[in-house]
């Protein structure tokens, strides 16, 4: 589904965030400073986003991210929490995140109970996943913003981002 405010195109430091992720959810998420979550467009909704994301400059992997409060959870400030498609070995808190948010898969909402909220995340992965390998998605995991000295403000068509580190 075709959103304003998309493509978008943020990156910045990876901040602990609620520790629930890779304990509760079996989803471990990176988590945007505060900065980078109050700098989104005000188009760009809550919900669930599907999109690339890559690591200090590595590998370009897909990534699905929850932009808003979390109702289960019933969040007090909005968050960014992006899950990217990859088993890595290590925490990577400090390490510069890329995202490139493409799509929108749902909006937000509240769970009756935590394997409900499970069921909907592993749906959103399996969505994710299966949309970014449709050729129109595939093109943005080689854009230069995902090169290594690409990390400033960019413009993109209509769509221009805030960047911060």
């Amino acid at each position: 589904m075709i959103r304003k405010g998309l493509p978008h195109y943020a990156v910045g430091k990876v901040i602990s965030g609620f520790q629930r992720g890779s304990k509760e959810l079996g989803c471990p998420t990176a988590n945007f400073t505060h900065e980078v979550v109050d700098n989104l467009p005000s188009d760009v909704e809550t919900g669930i986003y599907y999109g690339w994301a890559n690591v200090d400059n590595g590998p370009v992997y897909k990534m699905v991210m929850s932009v808003g409060w979390n109702p289960y959870y019933k969040n007090e400030k909005k968050s960014m929490e992006t899950h990217i498609l990859h088993k890595f070995e290590n925490d990577f808190y400090g390490s510069s995140l890329k995202v490139c948010m493409l799509g929108y898969l749902r909006p937000e909402k509240d769970f009756k109970s935590l394997d409900e909220l499970i069921e909907a995340i592993q749906n959103d992965i399996k969505n994710a996943s299966d949309t970014l390998e449709q050729p129109e998605w595939q093109k943005f995991k080689d854009h230069d913003f995902f090169l290594p000295n690409k990390n400033g403000l960019i413009t993109n068509g209509n769509h221009q981002s805030s960047l911060l580190q």
